[in-house]
C-alpha cells in the first residue's frame, strides 16, 4: 500500500459504495426514559446547585 494516495485512478464504484457503507455508524434504537431516573438526577442536579451533598 502506497504511503501517498494514488490520485490518478478513480476508485471503483464497488470500491467507492462498500467505503461508505462501512463508514455508516450502526444505530441503537431509543430506549424509553425512564420517570423515576430523570426525577432522581434532577434532584441530585438540584442539591449539587444548592450547595448541598451530592451522594447517593
Amino acid at each position: 500500500m502506497p504511503f501517498v494516495a494514488d490520485r490518478t485512478t478513480a476508485p471503483t464504484a464497488t470500491a467507492a459504495s462498500s467505503a461508505a457503507t462501512a463508514a455508516a455508524p450502526r444505530r441503537r434504537r431509543a430506549l424509553p426514559a425512564d420517570p423515576r431516573t430523570a426525577a432522581a438526577l434532577q434532584r441530585a442536579l438540584d442539591r449539587r446547585d444548592n450547595g448541598g451533598p451530592i451522594g447517593d
